[in-house]
């Protein structure tokens, strides 16, 4: 099996969750995602990390290595200047 692309990756989240932003960069073993989604209102960082995973199904055991978040509501996004 291939390993997947960032973009696949990225199309994998945005396929199991709603997102109003949403970048995925890596190397095709290792990604790094910035997600933002109001469903991660009134979530603490372990339980939206469990969200991101449950999108992304069995291809977080048997596709993707590796994968780094930064999960943020829309608030915490616009509060965030770097974004």
């Amino acid at each position: 099996m291939a390993d997947p692309t960032p973009a696949e990756v990225q199309s994998y989240i945005a396929a199991g969750l709603s997102c109003e932003q949403l970048q995925v960069e890596g190397d095709g073993r290792h990604f790094f995602a910035t997600i933002v989604s109001t469903e991660f209102e009134g979530l603490n960082r372990v339980r939206r990390h469990q969200r991101v995973y449950q999108a992304l199904g069995d291809r977080m055991r048997e596709q993707i290595h590796a994968l780094s978040m930064k999960t943020l509501t829309p608030a915490e996004a616009a509060a965030a200047p770097e974004l």
